[in-house]
């Protein structure tokens, strides 16, 4: 991925890194941090006027021009709205953006506020603070910079990492995430290893597989968070739970002594052994201070578990005194679609959604075989009956040939999935008869790719757009179970009605719930409790800590809410 020219953050703010459990010496960060968030709102207003004056003109290309070009800036955006007297928006979202970053690179950064609601949840000022942190972590310790080079090399000659030296020198520890499952899985598994990685002061890299780099923009300035080509440890994608290296092998067999081991790695896939989930009852003192390098493999968002740590409460209750926005300020922190991904979703949004009074986001997931089902459409139906979504129809005969009232409400559906006769099953129902209430619906699908593909880039490119658009709508219903949907809901601050997977080709009763919050379902959290770690003795977790509660669609995951006054 091109790394984009900017100015380094560092010269903005003047701080430097530090974490409460990352077992360094604090340094002037803090204070740095703190003089920040204190004059954030003159920064704002600064750099908003700044952006304004001199942002050049903007047009997304509907077509045309050589494949990939960055997007041409015609007509500005701001202007636009300002002459037609609309409220001008926060470009960096509170706090959470910096500027200094080159839009013309990464489109999306600065121009999703524009196809948004207002931020539904506002960043807190020590999340702000402790962003500002990782990013200096980031730009020093990352590929390209001494510490990285002499990590590196220290990796490859096995130096050993039961040497505290070893593990502090540089100050710089790693976080490598594997790239792992599908899409969906591996947009939930980057936002809460990055929530890890800020908790034990770790620079977090990715490893790119074959899509990564045509799917996002870089998050930090100055630096890449994508594992190099060049790193040391071969066959690193092949670790499983039983490697010597593996954190539940470490902790029960070896009584937390990691002499030898050149890292840790850490396994929670969603069905991990109890031993290998003790890693989220980790206080990050107990021995993974000593270890430089921790790869982690995880298809899974692990927040939940973090979560019901003891040792990490204050911090996160600082971070997120909303307990149902993790996911959604992390990924609008994070997670910039690359400018070909934004096109696609530009011009979709601009063809079909852009004008309707209201938009509604279905999300349709089958995991019982890529065929159409009868059962699945009537509880798409009755979901969107019962929760007056979408308007019935008059029936064939009573008033077929009645035309809308002159000035009608419309109304958009964005329809996804891997099979295109959901949506031509209702765009069809709206087309032979008019709505009840008189609404004009009109029913769209970008793709129907009828099989799950991993790790084409074409098909990741066209399943984020289509996460994107969705959480672009109004009000959303996603499949039970499907991380796809999470990501949809949770990236537009939407919470979802959430259609509870059928059992035995029947439509459950009720056919969908509302959520609870719109934090993803993590589906392979800890059975037992972290101040015991007993991991032989089952427990309901759901009941441990008011923010932390059973799944809607998946009653052994786990998921945050904030608690129930």
């Amino acid at each position: 991925m091109e790394r984009e020219s900017s100015t380094p953050a560092s010269s903005w703010l003047g701080i430097d890194e530090a974490a409460p459990f990352a077992g360094k010496k604090a340094t002037k960060d803090a204070a740095a941090a703190d003089a920040f968030v204190r004059r954030w709102p003159k920064v704002v207003n600064a750099t908003l006027v700044a952006f304004i004056m001199t942002m050049p003109p903007l047009l997304i290309l509907l077509g045309g021009g050589r494949p990939g070009a960055p997007a041409v800036w015609i007509k500005s955006t701001v202007a636009s709205l300002a002459a037609r007297g609309e409220p001008k928006k926060d470009v960096l979202l509170g706090g959470l953006l910096l500027p200094g970053f080159d839009e013309q690179s990464c489109v999306s950064r600065y121009q999703s506020v524009y196809y948004r609601k207002n931020m539904t949840r506002p960043p807190s000022p020590h999340l702000l603070r402790r962003l500002r942190q990782q990013e200096a972590l980031q730009r020093r310790c990352g590929p390209g910079t001494e510490p990285y080079r002499r990590a590196s090399e220290r990796l490859r000659s096995g130096q050993n990492a039961g040497d505290d030296f070893v593990a502090t020198v540089d100050g710089c520890g790693y976080l490598v995430l594997i790239s792992y499952r599908g899409l969906g899985n591996r947009i939930l598994a980057i936002t809460s290893a990055f929530l890890y990685a800020m908790l034990t002061g770790r620079v977090l890299l990715l490893d790119p597989g074959k899509t990564m780099a045509d799917l996002f923009c870089e998050p930090f300035q100055a630096t890449s968070w994508m594992l190099p080509g060049d790193f040391p440890l071969e066959h690193f994608r092949d670790l499983g739970e039983d490697a010597p290296e593996s954190y539940g092998n470490v902790a029960v067999n070896r009584s937390g002594s990691v002499a030898g081991l050149r890292f840790v790695y850490a396994h929670l896939d969603h069905a991990a052994t109890p031993a290998n989930r003790l890693l989220y009852c980790d206080d990050h003192r107990q021995f993974l201070h000593r270890v430089q390098w921790v790869i982690l493999r995880t298809d899974s968002y692990i927040a939940p578990g973090i979560f019901l740590n003891p040792a990490y409460k204050e911090e996160l209750d600082m971070m997120f005194p909303n307990k149902d926005a993790v996911f959604y300020l992390l990924s609008r922190y994070l997670l910039h679609p690359t400018n070909d991904v934004w096109g696609m979703v530009t011009r979709f949004y601009h063809s079909y959604l852009k004008n309707a009074d209201e938009r509604l986001g279905v999300q349709i997931r089958v995991f019982d075989g890529d065929e159409p089902f009868q059962h699945i459409l009537d509880q798409i139906l009755a979901c969107t009956s019962q929760e007056r979504l979408l308007p019935g129809v008059v029936v064939s005969g009573h008033g077929g040939g009645v035309a809308p009232p002159p000035i009608a409400r419309s109304k958009a559906v964005l329809t996804t999935g891997l099979n295109s006769w959901y949506h031509d099953s209702i765009r069809d129902m709206y087309w032979r008869s008019p709505s009840a209430t008189g609404e004009v619906v009109s029913v769209h699908q970008p793709s129907h790719e009828l099989h799950q593909h991993f790790f084409r880039s074409t098909h990741d490119m066209k399943a984020l757009a289509e996460m994107y658009l969705l959480s672009l709508t109004d009000k959303i219903v996603t499949s039970g179970w499907s991380t796809f949907g999470y990501v949809g809901a949770g990236l537009g601050g939407l919470t979802p009605y959430i259609m509870i997977k059928p059992e035995n080709h029947t439509v459950p009763n009720p056919p969908c719930v509302r959520a609870m919050s719109m934090e993803p379902c993590d589906h392979g959290p800890p059975y037992f409790e972290c101040t015991k770690k007993e991991i032989d003795k089952i427990i309901d977790t759901g009941n441990l800590v008011p923010h932390v509660r059973s799944c809607e669609d998946v009653p052994w995951g786990r998921k945050l809410a904030d608690p129930i006054s």
